[in-house]
């Protein structure tokens, strides 16, 4: 059965309207790195990927440093960049296809340094 993950640890699919994405099948609605990996492994890959940056509050606060030209590590908990990370490895390791994806985060940095991996990714690695 296809679904469409959603990544965020605070919004719901029906609160982003800046980003255009599929609205007609099941979303299942992953709101950490845990959970967001555990989705995959127990529901399979999904036909769609919503990606957030920050799901952490430390993560808020490091976007806030990195946006004033400060360097930030977004700390221990895994960002929504590390989902993207997580599932390129998996794409690649199990040769199955990237899903289609959007990044609807509101962190300017952490939406482009998502895209820009994946789309790294796919020309180097996922082929």
């Amino acid at each position: 059965m296809s679904y469409l993950l959603f990544l965020d640890d605070i919004r719901n699919p029906s609160d982003v309207l800046w980003e255009y994405f599929p609205r007609n099948l099941e979303f299942r609605i992953a709101r950490n790195y845990h959970e967001f990996v555990e989705m995959v492994m127990l529901h399979g890959m999904p036909q769609f990927v919503c990606f957030d940056h920050d799901l952490a509050d430390e993560h808020y606060d490091d976007m806030l440093q990195e946006v004033a030209g400060h360097a930030a590590n977004y700390g221990a908990e895994p960002s929504g960049y590390d989902c993207a990370k997580w599932l390129v490895e998996y794409c690649h390791q199990n040769s199955v296809k990237f899903p289609d994806y959007v990044v609807h985060s509101m962190n300017p940095i952490g939406r482009d340094r998502i895209i820009a991996y994946i789309k790294n990714a796919e020309k180097h690695l996922l082929g």
